[in-house]
């Protein structure tokens, strides 16, 4: 084992987990300056996470959602929840 190696790894992690607390430190900063202008910080988390993805997932996720939405009758009152209830009225209809 090469202890200069492992030393000189072992310095670098700590190094960057230096470094990742002051971002983390910086993303939260610029979270509650977002907060104190009046912004949703939980909606603002959230298109940050739908960003990281690519297209396909963002719409897949999308969809799912709204699936389980409609199940559980919380897309009743909205005009895709209507319009969904009459597909099914109609395709029941047959």
């Amino acid at each position: 084992m090469n202890n200069n190696m492992l030393e000189s790894l072992v310095q670098r992690i700590e190094r960057l987990e230096d470094e990742k607390a002051v971002i983390g430190a910086d993303i939260k900063d610029v979270y509650a300056e977002a907060k104190s202008n009046g912004f949703d910080v939980k909606i603002l988390r959230k298109i940050v996470s739908m960003r990281k993805q690519d297209q396909h997932a963002r719409e897949t996720e999308q969809a799912m959602i709204e699936t389980y939405m409609q199940a559980l009758g919380m897309l009743a009152d909205t005009p895709l929840g209507m319009a969904a209830i009459e597909r099914e009225k109609a395709h029941a209809a047959g």
